[in-house]
């Protein structure tokens, strides 16, 4: 029986940031992996979605400079989209393997330090566990543990998902072509995203179910009502208010009926149909019962920040079963082997992570909307431009889009958030990001020199219309521009 002084049980982003960082402290590690290296990271998840919608923007652009010009739209047959997808798959997960073998071939001490155990873990006692591959058992035991297990679809009551013509989020990516329609359940971030991907690609007529009355629903309006008109310029089919009565696959189509707010329904056939409700911690077959570990009423593991009610084991990535992002996967994954060998003393914190949706166009941003600041009664101030207004973006031809910074409602007037709507949109949050981290004020941001022409010339601007000295004034192109005031009990209004 082999001791080490941790043991992470899961090799996907969280689990290997995990690892990785304790052999910074030149700790002795154990990596568990009952699957692929990368997991979800690599596989089913963020590296192949954005894969898929690197190669469906490409399609799209193409298709859109081409327009009107008597040419023949682009097509790409889903043989040509796997073959993209299974080169990326695999320089990721080479880069992996190539990195855990030099670190275990590294000589004396350093090799010794990590070690890369397949198959699947379960514990045995709070300090012990079994792994098992093809009938072969090991025993391990640690002084500390890291779960990060990741998670798996959630499952929609009702629906049988057979994963050939009612599909999860997971096995979306066995198509063996390209549908001619398909139906998305869930108008989230995951639902949205395939309803871009399909869509830019221009051979599959999509149908997005949205029960609320807009798409994106923890987003502010606008961003929602962007995104929803570019996908109804694309054709999408955007089911607003509709519940799903029944979906049911059939020999030759996937039939769903739809009941509305108003009380009507629809039949709708379509040759496919993607669930996508959500994802649910992947921690059945642990056995936690065995380490004593508490769970929560909704079946997640009780924690206080990453630790469980075992101190020594903690929890990381989706197998905490919120806030499931690769970023902050491994942030968690970091930050739990910073606390269990007492690094720092900071508490697990997800204030000013930076996110980015993969749509029509990109949707990134880091703390606050408006939304969220009138939820909570914090006054503020917001700035928005239009990217018809930025240089860069005319020169791409790309100005569907905007800028908005949210600010408090001092003299200060630190950053509470930002969003970014528009090509390359991602580009431009981490220096507002920083900002935020940092607690500088909006005034820095004006005195720096930005590159022309480049997209984050929209964010000084936006700071130079909170400060009054833009170069395009919002009184007189209020179309494009907007400065406004929120304070509790009162109407926004026009600063």
């Amino acid at each position: 029986m082999e001791n080490v002084d941790l043991c992470v049980i899961g090799g996907g982003p969280a689990g290997y940031a995990a690892a990785m960082r304790a052999i910074d402290l030149g700790k002795r590690v154990a990596l568990i992996e009952g699957a692929r290296i990368g997991g979800t990271g690599i596989y089913n998840g963020a590296l192949a979605s954005k894969t898929l919608w690197e190669l469906s923007h490409r399609v799209a652009t193409a298709n859109e400079a081409a327009r009107g010009r008597d040419r023949a739209p682009v097509r790409i047959s889903w043989e040509e989209v796997k073959k993209t997808l299974n080169e990326a798959q695999f320089e990721r997960k080479y880069l992996y393997s190539c990195h855990m073998q030099m670190l275990a071939a590294r000589p004396g001490e350093a090799g010794r330090q990590f070690k890369f155990i397949r198959g699947h873990a379960s514990f045995t006692s709070p300090f012990s566990v079994t792994v098992d591959h093809e009938g072969q058992q090991t025993m391990l035991t640690a002084e500390h543990f890291i779960i990060a297990t990741g998670s798996r679809p959630r499952a929609l009551p009702g629906v049988a998902m057979d994963e050939r013509r009612i599909m999860s989020s997971d096995g979306i990516f066995n198509l063996n072509e390209l549908p001619r329609s398909i139906v998305i359940i869930g108008a989230g971030v995951v639902g949205c995203e395939f309803a871009t991907i399909f869509s830019n690609f221009g051979s599959t007529k999509v149908h997005l179910i949205d029960r609320g009355t807009r798409i994106l629903p923890f987003e502010d309006e606008d961003v929602s009502t962007l995104v929803a008109r570019n996908f109804e310029r694309k054709g999408v089919v955007i089911h607003h208010q509709a519940r799903l009565e029944r979906i049911a696959a059939e020999p030759d189509a996937v039939r769903y009926t739809l009941r509305y707010e108003n009380g009507s329904s629809e039949e709708v056939a379509v040759e496919k149909a993607l669930v996508s409700v959500g994802r649910a911690a992947n921690i059945g077959g642990l056995h936690l019962d065995r380490a004593g570990i508490e769970l929560h009423e909704t079946g997640n593991i009780l924690l206080n920040g990453t630790a469980t009610s075992q101190p020594h084991i903690h929890v990381v990535g989706d197998a905490m079963g919120t806030n499931m992002l690769v970023n902050i996967g491994e942030l968690e994954g970091r930050h739990a082997v910073e606390r269990i060998w007492g690094v720092h003393e900071r508490a697990l914190d997800h204030s000013n992570v930076s996110t980015i949706m993969f749509l029509e166009p990109e949707v990134a941003g880091v703390g606050l909307n408006e939304q969220d600041c009138m939820k909570h009664g914090i006054a503020h101030r917001t700035a928005r431009i239009d990217y018809s207004c930025l240089s860069r973006a005319i020169a791409m031809r790309r100005t569907r889009g905007f800028f908005k910074l949210i600010v408090t409602d001092d003299d200060t007037m630190n950053v509470l958030g930002m969003r970014a709507v528009g090509e390359h949109a991602s580009s431009a949050i981490q220096a507002v990001a920083l900002m935020m981290r940092t607690g500088m004020g909006i005034r820095e941001l004006v005195d720096l020199v930005h590159p022309h022409p480049s997209i984050i010339e929209g964010v000084q601007e936006c700071a130079r219309v909170l400060l009054g000295t833009s170069i395009f004034k919002p009184e007189v192109l209020n179309d494009r521009m907007r400065h406004t005031t929120w304070r509790p009990g009162l109407s926004i209004k026009a600063a």
